[in-house]
């Protein structure tokens, strides 16, 4: 039988020139997108076709074993990462086609009591947390924007608002499909490292606000406003550690949302900010008409999609009164060993085959299957009871948008599979071994340098979930050389991507485009530059400390 065993000295038998060779797809991927300025699929394809020459060719792996583990990397990439992803932005674009967004920025303009920098917290910060839960992958930033346009604010002023905003959400984008993408590949539970990052993640949501409102009116409007963003980073970043720690992971953005906006609410029923007349004045900003009469069912139709949305992940994850829906919805999933690979990929410490070779299809457990069942509940309802009158809703048009999402998202669909057949071609011939091993000689300094690696992945490719695809399993191996716990690295790593989000080229031309500033994305990175470094090093500080003297503050496994 053709078996492979990856070894860490599969170069001339040499740690160090494996590694080296192992990188070589990283190079080529990063030169592609950043250097040839290629689209990020193509830079995709270019790096898998480099990682299968250097497995076969460098590290001795069978050509039809390297093949097949790509085949693998690639039918994962498609479902459930793909699948997650169509659904999630399927479900925002429901809302839309049903009339109801433009409800959702009339009850921030409500909310907001007419000061428009509270007003631009609650958008950019809250609501597009939401979309960023939902969504991901650039939505929340080029919908944001056009609504903080809106109210008022330029269009430099408004780019960089958005860009900072999207960054304590990113973790947990898309339905958290960067934490489950790294559970998957390094065999870690989800769940854990979503807790984990439940522990760093909140610092920024904390300070996030206070940011936004010195970035809107500088110094004055921190002075003025300074509760609004306490308020809203504190109920946003609570909600967010108790999402990932103790209710569903999945769902972290979702409820951290909600809760902010929630505070703000509560807050603004007893407090009102001063000097809102004289910041519009100083942003150059004219009083605004009132474009919508809100009424109490309006207000319900815009906010059920995402009280839904709660309640089916809820069930889904948590419900064991009478029906364990959990054990009764994971039961369902379908163990594929794969063909002609399993079996045949050994381990180098016990020579048994190893279990990554077998594919898990989550026909119905998936967090895209539960989104698809929540935003069928909504096509349903908005169907029934859609009294808006300007956009009547149907189930047809409902399917009719699945297609087109998965129409719009064909080339980012392309660009997740080939990185994730990119990563299990690296992973399963020993590449990505080879190169942590090395790494792990920094020892105990590697925690501090480990959000690095995500920040670097997520700048370069614009996603958090392709940083986690290229780096986890590097991470873990990096980290259990280091006698590091390998949860809380590859935690960093998704947490280091949150930083990263705001300079990638990706996020950038959405900005620069979503402002009407096309062309302009350097100006726009020379302003978030200082910002991500800053939070970058920041978040190094705090992931070292708790790999030693802040271990306590790290959730028990």
């Amino acid at each position: 039988m053709n078996t492979y065993t990856a070894q860490v000295d599969a170069v001339a038998g040499s740690p160090g020139l494996s590694a080296l060779v192992g990188i070589v797809p990283l190079v080529a991927f990063f030169i592609s997108l950043v250097g040839l300025k290629r689209s990020a699929w193509v830079s995709g394809l270019i790096a898998l076709a480099t990682a299968v020459v250097v497995a076969i060719i460098a590290f001795g792996m069978p050509a039809d074993l390297a093949l097949l583990s790509a085949t693998q990397g690639a039918v994962f990439g498609l479902f459930p990462i793909v699948w997650i992803v169509v659904m999630a932005l399927w479900f925002y674009q429901v809302t839309v086609a049903a009339g109801r967004f433009e409800d959702m920025r009339s009850i921030f303009d409500t909310i907001g009591g007419g000061d428009v920098r509270i007003q631009a917290i609650l958008i950019a910060f809250c609501f597009g947390g939401l979309l960023e839960a939902l969504a991901g992958f650039g939505a929340p930033v080029a919908i944001t924007a056009t609504m903080i346009l809106a109210i008022g604010l330029k269009p430099l002023k408004t780019a960089v608002v958005v860009l900072i905003a999207n960054t304590a959400p990113v973790a947990f984008g898309a339905v958290a499909t960067p934490i489950t993408t790294a559970g998957r590949l390094t065999g870690l539970d989800p769940a854990h490292i979503g807790a984990v990052v439940g522990h760093q993640a909140p610092f920024f949501a904390l300070v996030v606000p206070f940011l936004l409102l010195l970035l809107i009116d500088g110094l004055r409007g921190l002075k003025q406003a300074w509760p609004a963003a306490l308020v809203i980073g504190a109920t946003f970043a609570v909600a967010q550690w108790w999402s990932a720690t103790h209710f569903a992971y999945e769902l972290t953005d979702v409820v951290a949302a909600i809760a902010g906006l929630a505070g703000a609410v509560v807050l603004l029923r007893f407090w009102k900010p001063r000097g809102a007349a004289e910041a519009k004045q100083r942003l150059g900003i004219e009083e605004a008409e009132n474009v919508s009469d809100l009424t109490p069912s309006r207000v319900w139709m815009a906010l059920v999609p995402y009280l839904l949305v709660v309640v089916v992940f809820g069930i889904a994850k948590l419900w064991t009164w009478g029906v364990d829906v959990p054990s009764a919805l994971a039961s369902t999933d379908v163990s594929v060993p794969w063909p002609g690979l399993d079996g045949h990929l050994l381990s180098a410490e016990t020579g048994e085959p190893i279990t990554g070779t077998v594919y898990a299809f989550q026909w119905l457990s998936s967090p895209g299957t539960l989104l698809l069942i929540t935003g069928l509940l909504v096509t349903l309802i908005y169907t029934v009871f859609n009294h808006h009158g300007k956009f009547p809703m149907t189930i047809a048009k409902g399917f009719h948008e699945i297609a087109a999402c998965m129409y719009k998202m064909r080339f980012s669909a392309l660009t997740i599979m080939l990185v994730l057949a990119l990563a299990y071609v690296m992973n399963f011939s020993g590449q990505t071994l080879a190169i942590g091993s090395f790494v792990a000689g920094l020892g105990a300094a590697f925690a501090f340098f480990s959000p690095v690696l995500g920040w670097v992945g997520t700048a370069v490719t614009g996603s958090d979930t392709s940083a986690n695809a290229l780096f986890s399993n590097l991470q873990q191996t990096a980290a259990q050389g280091a006698g590091l716990d390998p949860n809380l690295t590859v935690a960093a790593n998704t947490t280091g991507g949150v930083v990263g989000k705001m300079i990638s080229p990706q996020s950038l031309a959405i900005a620069a485009t979503a402002v009407s500033m096309p062309g302009q994305e350097s100006t726009i990175f020379k302003k978030v530059l200082p910002w991500s470094i800053g939070m970058l090093i920041v978040l190094c500080a705090l992931v070292f400390l708790q790999s030693n003297v802040l271990h306590w503050m790290l959730p028990p496994q």
